[in-house]
C-alpha cells in the first residue's frame, strides 16, 4: 500500500503545473516558462552532461508535464527507484522520499524547474548504476583493470525521452542469463536468511560414511536446507548423504571424495549471509562486463582456476588453469581483450621485473647462474657469462634475458596472445604437477593451462581442416612460429566467487585474492544491505 501511494503521488504534481501550461498563476506564461528554464539550468549545472541535454531540448520538461506521457515517465522512474534493492543496488542511494516531498511542496514554477532537474539526476544515477555498476573498479583494487563503459548522461536522457519508460528502465540491467540467474539466487538466499538461515553449524572437522550421531544430523540438516539433500531423518552417514556431500563439493570447487573433511566442513558452515554477499558482488561484477562478449569467447575464472571456450552461450571446451601467486606483484589482473594469435615453440622473453628482482641477484653472486637463459644486449647479441654483473643495480642493468624454445621453456610449447599493457597471456607450462592442487595460484600473473594443446586444437578448428595435424606439424619443426587466428576471439579474465552453473546450481569459490571482500566493503559503504533475520 505504501508503494502504491508513493507511485500515485508521483503521477500528480501541484497546481503550478497548470500555471506552467496555462499561465494562470498571476504572471504571463512566457515569464513562467523563463523561470522554469532558469531553475532547470541552475539546478542541472552541477552535471555538465545533464545541462547539455536540457540545452539541446530548449529546457523542455522531461518529467514535470501534466499529460499522460510525463505521468508515465514519473511512475516508471519511481517504481524503478523503489525496487532498486531487488537488483542488488543501494536502495537508499536514490532519494525517493525527498523527491516526493519536493514534488508535493512545489508552489512556484521555479520550484517545478528544480524538481525537473532533481528527477533527471536521480534517473541518471540509477541508470548508470544499473547499467555499469555502482563502483569504479580501479578505485576498489589495483588488480581490477576492467574498463567499464559508463554511458553519457545526456545520451541516457535522450534515449529515455524517445522510449517506452518501463521497458527502457528494465533494459538497463545486463541481459545475460548469468545476471538473471544470480538475481534468482539472491532472492532464494534472502528468503532463507529471513527464515533463520541453514540451521546449526557442523561441530566437527571430519565426517565420513558409516559415522552417526549429532554431528551427522547437523551435516544432514544443513545440506537439506541448502537443497543438496531431500528431507530425511536418518542419523547415519549413508549413501544418500555421501551423494549430497559429493554434489556440495562439486558446487564449491572442493575435492569430490564424498568425505566431509576439514575443507568441506568449513564450506558447509559458511552461512547464507556470506553467500549472499558473494552473489551481490557477482551482480556488480556482471554489470562491469562488456554487454557484447562475443558469440565465441574465452572465459578465465580466476577463483575457479579454469579456462573455458564458450560458443553461443555453451561451454565447448574447459581446462584447469594456474593463476598468479597471491602476492602484491603477481596477482593476475582482471580485464577483457581480444586473442589475435598463438605462438608455437615460443621463446620466453623474461619481464624486466623478474630479471631485476629474481635473476640479477643470482648473477651478481655467480655469473653462470640461471644458465638456461640467454643474456642479450640492446641489439639482441648474446652477452658473455664472463661479464662482471656485480657492478649493476636493478636500475642500471642494461641487458635482457631470453629462454629459447624447448620443452623446458617456462611457457611450455605454446602461448596464446591477446596483446595488452599488462603483459598477460595464456600458455603451456612444464610444471604439470601444479594442476593436481585444489588452489592453483603459483604464476607470475599469466594464466597457465593444463591442456594447452587441446585448447589450441579447439581454436584452430575453425580455420584448419585437421587442426591437430597442423599444430603438431608446426610444433615438430622446433621453430618459433606465430599462427594468426583468422577470427580473433574475445578474452575475459574474470574473478567470480559466486555464479550459476550450466545446470542452474549455484557455485561458490574461495576469495583467493580477497578482492570480493574489498568490493563488498565498498558496496556496503555505498548502501547495499543484507536482509534482517526474522526472529
Amino acid at each position: 500500500m505504501k508503494l502504491f501511494l508513493k507511485r500515485a503521488n508521483a503521477l500528480a504534481l501541484s497546481s503550478c503545473l497548470l500555471a506552467l501550461s496555462l499561465g494562470v498563476a498571476g504572471a504571463p506564461a512566457s515569464a513562467q516558462v523563463t523561470a522554469f528554464k532558469q531553475a532547470v539550468a541552475e539546478s542541472a549545472s552541477v552535471d555538465d552532461a545533464i545541462a547539455t541535454f536540457y540545452r539541446q531540448t530548449g529546457y523542455a520538461p522531461l518529467w514535470t508535464g501534466e499529460d499522460d506521457v510525463h505521468r508515465a515517465r514519473r511512475a516508471a522512474l519511481f517504481e524503478a527507484l523503489e525496487t532498486a534493492g531487488l537488483q542488488g543496488l543501494p536502495a537508499g542511494r536514490y532519494p525517493v522520499d525527498r523527491l516526493l516531498a519536493e514534488m508535493r511542496d512545489a508552489r512556484t514554477v521555479r520550484d517545478l524547474g528544480l524538481v525537473e532537474a532533481m528527477l533527471s539526476r536521480a534517473f541518471v544515477e540509477y541508470a548508470t548504476d544499473l547499467r555499469s555498476g555502482v563502483l569504479v573498479p580501479a578505485r576498489v583494487d589495483g588488480g581490477l583493470k576492467r574498463e567499464v563503459d559508463r554511458p553519457d548522461a545526456a545520451r541516457l536522457l535522450a534515449e529515455f525521452s524517445k522510449a517506452e519508460p518501463i521497458q527502457y528502465l528494465r533494459a538497463l540491467a545486463p541481459a545475460s542469463m548469468q545476471y538473471r540467474a544470480l538475481l534468482k539466487e539472491k532472492m532464494r538466499l534472502e528468503g532463507q536468511i529471513a527464515q533463520g538461515g541453514w540451521g546449526a553449524r557442523v561441530p566437527v572437522e571430519k565426517l565420513e560414511p558409516g559415522n552417526s550421531g549429532p554431528a551427522v544430523v547437523a551435516l544432514r540438516d544443513r545440506l537439506i536446507a541448502m537443497g543438496f539433500l531431500p528431507r530425511s531423518s536418518v542419523a547415519r552417514y549413508d549413501d544418500d548423504l555421501r551423494r549430497a556431500v559429493l554434489s556440495f563439493q562439486a558446487a564449491n570447487g572442493l575435492e569430490t571424495d564424498g568425505v566431509a573433511g576439514p575443507s568441506t566442513i568449513t564450506a558447509v558452515n559458511i552461512g547464507p549471509e556470506e553467500r549472499l554477499k558473494s552473489v551481490l558482488v557477482a551482480l556488480e561484477r556482471e554489470r562491469w562486463l562488456p554487454r557484447e562478449r562475443g558469440e565465441r569467447h574465452i572465459l578465465v575464472n580466476q577463483t575457479d582456476f579454469s579456462a573455458r571456450i564458450v560458443d553461443h552461450g555453451q561451454v565447448t571446451f574447459q581446462t584447469r588453469a594456474v593463476i598468479g601467486k597471491n602476492t602484491e606483484d603477481r596477482r593476475s589482473p582482471e580485464f577483457s581483450d581480444v586473442m589475435e594469435h598463438m605462438v608455437i615453440n615460443p621463446s620466453w622473453y623474461v619481464p624486466r621485473s623478474i630479471v631485476t628482482k629474481e635473476y640479477l641477484p643470482k648473477l651478481r653472486r655467480n655469473p653462470r647462474a640461471v644458465g638456461h637463459l640467454e643474456i642479450t644486449d640492446s641489439r639482441g647479441r648474446r652477452v658473455s657469462r664472463n661479464h662482471n654483473f656485480s657492478r649493476y643495480s636493478a636500475r642500471s642493468f642494461p641487458f635482457a634475458m631470453r629462454q629459447p624454445p624447448g620443452k623446458n621453456n617456462a611457457l611450455g610449447l605454446v602461448k596464446f596472445m591477446f596483446p595488452n599493457q599488462y603483459n598477460i597471456y595464456l600458455h603451456d607450462t612444464p610444471q604439470k604437477h601444479l594442476f593436481a592442487h585444489d588452489v592453483r595460484a603459483y604464476s607470475h600473473g599469466c594464466i597457465r593451462l593444463a591442456e594447452p594443446f587441446e585448447f589450441a586444437y579447439a581454436l584452430l578448428a575453425r580455420q584448419e581442416e585437421d587442426p591437430k595435424a597442423f599444430f603438431h606439424r608446426v610444433l615438430d619443426s622446433g621453430r618459433e612460429t606465430r599462427v594468426n587466428l583468422e577470427q580473433p576471439v574475445p578474452v575475459h579474465l574474470i574473478y567470480r566467487t559466486a555464479w550459476i552453473g550450466e545446470r542452474g546450481q549455484a557455485e561458490y569459490r574461495r576469495d583467493v585474492y580477497e578482492r570480493d571482500a574489498k568490493i563488498w566493503e565498498a558496496l556496503s559503504a555505498a548502501g547495499v544491505t543484507l536482509p534482517a533475520v526474522r526472529m
